[in-house]
């Protein structure tokens, strides 16, 4: 980190698969706002932890060289995803990120997609190996209705079924940006399928080139539907596992045979009584199991074989060969029972289905709130201090500005003279650095932080001989400095460095 603190040609970073953990982050997000080279990092497999996604927050909300993070493999879980979604609500770079395999569940998928629907600039993002489920993938539906600039989505292995499915098509149904969708291994049917092919079709504006549903068995519905849509979209494709009717439509569900013979009472506004008298000829409130058997063909009661049979079955659970009057009725009453319960039970789920969303949304709501970058919205300090970059020294300490999700919705506003800081992406600052082996690095301050000028812009490299410090820094007080817009970089930039007093006492 020392040798890339001063390196300018290096723009790619491979340590993955090492044990970097906790203070390896540390030393690399002290070194970042040094380098000047930097495009891409990969951090995968190397034993992250969740409070470690706070060092990334801090730094990359600033940093505007980094395009591509890689992530992957670690442990960041719904508390580090909660600092990775801040900072893609403020990072102005970043075009690929990818954090598979991390534990983030519903609380970190919410988090994730409030910092998404404020990014302006990533455009391919790898959620895979997740747990993000129905709710997750409904945060998600709700950021593609706003975002546009995603044009890759990798949601494979997230425990989302045909209801989570619906919940991200919400968002696909308006979204015109996004060109490739990944939702393998994931139980998915055919029903959801189905619903991913409706996307294509009520959406003119979709830009969807690529689905894939790699386990998923469609029925021959599904192909002639695709089929359709192909001759209109000849570049869309969907990856699917193949085509087996029986096993992707699911087991065939049958109804109970004493409701379909009590509804098919109920249509002529017959009695069960009477129903039963007209097989009863002895009158003796009991039939043979045969003339059950004969009177339900003869009256077109709409059973197959396999729902006579079990029905003789409840009513003659002794093999005596004959069904009684009084066993029907205790049949017809549990089956009642069982479908008023059945009734409760689909309710009672759907009750808890509706408030869970409600919660999702809510919450996915104040995280949007609390996380709008660099406005006057300031977003309580979690107090996580940065060390040196020197691993056995420290000399400053930085704070992140990263609120956990179940804070968000107390959110400070205040009149802070906080502005935001311009794009890097053309603009190249050079220090002059010198280090002994036993000299820690001092980071360099964020913009802002002090009132000591100290650099300037230049689009290409200089040679360390041209750069030269200013002896007498100029005080710019805090009523001079005018905000920076986001959406309209300085030509020139002024980076502010801190000065230690004690220094400027001296050369005073």
């Amino acid at each position: 980190m020392e040798m890339l603190a001063e390196n300018c040609f290096i723009q790619t970073l491979n340590l993955s698969n090492n044990e970097l953990r906790t203070q390896g982050a540390e030393v690399l997000c002290r070194m970042l706002p040094l380098n000047i080279s930097l495009k891409c990092i990969k951090l995968a497999g190397n034993k992250l932890i969740n409070s470690d996604a706070a060092f990334f927050d801090d730094v990359l909300s600033s940093n505007f060289r980094i395009s591509e993070l890689d992530l992957s493999y670690n442990e960041f879980g719904n508390k580090g995803a909660e600092f990775l979604g801040h900072m893609l609500a403020n990072n102005e770079s970043l075009e690929r990120l990818n954090l598979s395999w991390n534990q983030i569940q519903t609380q970190g998928a919410v988090a994730l997609s409030a910092g998404l629907r404020i990014n302006i600039t990533l455009k391919v993002l790898d959620l895979s190996c997740n747990g993000f489920g129905n709710e997750g993938a409904l945060a998600i539906g709700e950021t593609l209705k706003y975002n546009n600039t995603l044009l890759e989505l990798n949601l494979s292995t997230n425990h989302i079924n045909n209801e989570g499915v619906s919940n991200l098509c919400k968002g696909l149904d308006v979204n015109d940006n996004v060109k490739f969708l990944y939702l393998n291994n994931n139980p998915i049917t055919v029903e959801g399928a189905l619903r991913l092919l409706e996307v294509m079709q009520k959406n003119e504006k979709t830009n969807l080139e690529k689905i894939s549903i790699q386990n998923v068995l469609v029925n021959e519905n599904f192909m002639e539907l695709l089929k359709g849509i192909t001759n209109n979209r000849p570049q869309f494709q969907i990856e699917i596992r193949g085509v087996g009717g029986f096993v992707s439509g699911g087991r065939t569900h049958r109804l109970d045979p004493m409701k379909v013979i009590q509804d098919y009472l109920d249509k002529r506004k017959l009695r069960l009584s009477d129903f039963f008298r007209n097989m009863d000829k002895a009158g003796n409130m009991s039939v043979p199991v045969s003339d059950f058997r004969r009177a339900l063909q003869q009256f077109n009661i709409p059973l197959d074989l396999i729902q006579v049979e079990e029905l003789i079955n409840k009513l003659d659970k002794e093999n005596t060969g004959a069904i009684d009057y009084r066993k029907l009725v205790d049949t017809r009453n549990q089956m009642i029972q069982a479908h008023r319960e059945q009734l409760r039970k689909e309710e009672t789920r759907q009750r808890n289905e509706k408030q869970k969303t409600q919660r999702v949304l809510k919450t996915f709501r104040s995280a949007i709130k609390a996380i709008t970058p660099r406005g006057s919205t300031v977003i309580s300090s979690s107090q996580v201090k940065l060390p040196d970059i020197h691993p056995l020294k420290s000399s400053s300490s930085r704070h992140l500005s990263a609120t956990p999700l179940s804070l968000w919705h107390r959110v400070v506003v205040s009149s802070s003279t906080r502005h935001s800081a311009p794009t890097l992406s053309s603009v190249q600052v050079h220090r002059q650095l010198s280090y002994s082996s036993k000299t820690p690095l001092v980071p360099a301050a964020r913009l802002g932080s002090s009132p000591w000028t100290h650099s300037t812009s230049q689009p290409k490299m200089v040679p360390k001989s041209r750069v030269h410090s200013l002896s007498c820094p100029s005080v710019i007080s805090n009523a001079e400095r005018a905000p920076v817009s986001r959406s309209s970089p300085a030509t020139s930039l002024h980076i502010l460095q801190a000065t230690p007093l004690r220094e400027m006492k001296t050369k005073n």
